[in-house]
């Protein structure tokens, strides 16, 4: 009867939240500083979809952790370009060296997890599977790329400049691992927000260098 159960295509009901997975995997990272490289080795079972989720979610917070934002986007950056060409995840050496203090990615993650749990909530299994399908498949790919671009621009700074992107990258990731076609779009949303962010920024910026340089006494 037990086999038949796990078999019918019914959750199993101790199957693991991605929110759950994560906070098991937060307990064992070592204190100190840990290496991305380390990080890779923990997340060797659970698939890339799971760790661009764990590298994005210490942008939902705001917690400062020097050079996460370039570090991070990249790996995330790496991750997309490893699925887009069904590759194994390669990082440059001077990356996977790269330390992260231990303590403080602990707390940001601590403080995040509780996010990434009310983001599941929006999730279905296989709602609008049709935009799960490899047919489309290279698009969100790509809509992933760019979401990791904008992670890695430097605008660190600047409020949510970080938390839209990430959003973006943890919706996509959900929306694969789930096959929920709703949590893609939301991921898709959120890009064309930072687009549109991120522009009136710069826009702003430009007015503002012109109006100086127009009142300069020459």
């Amino acid at each position: 009867m037990t086999e038949k159960t796990q078999n019918s295509g019914q959750p199993c009901p101790h199957q693991k939240s991605l929110s759950e997975k994560l906070e098991i995997i937060a307990h064992e990272i070592p204190e100190g500083v840990i290496t991305i490289a380390h990080i890779l080795n923990i997340f060797k079972d659970e698939g890339l979809l799971l760790l661009s989720i764990f590298l994005s979610l210490i942008f939902l917070i705001p917690i400062s952790i020097p050079g996460v934002s370039t570090v991070f986007g990249t790996v995330i950056l790496l991750i997309g370009v490893a699925r887009l060409f069904n590759r194994h995840l390669w990082l440059p050496r001077a990356v996977a060296r790269r330390t992260i203090a231990a303590d403080n990615l602990i707390v940001g993650l601590t403080k995040a997890l509780p996010w990434l749990h009310r983001l599941e909530k929006v999730s279905r299994p296989h709602r609008l599977p049709w935009l799960t399908e490899n047919a489309l498949s290279a698009i969100h790919q790509l809509a992933y790329l760019s979401a990791a671009l904008l992670l890695i621009a430097p605008f660190g700074f600047v409020p949510f400049s970080n938390t839209l992107p990430a959003l973006s990258l943890i919706f996509f990731a959900i929306g694969e691992l789930e096959k929920d076609g709703v949590s893609i779009l939301i991921g898709h949303l959120f890009n064309v927000a930072t687009a549109i962010y991120f522009g009136l920024l710069m826009t702003g910026v430009g007015v503002t260098l012109w109006e100086g340089w127009t009142r300069l006494p020459f």
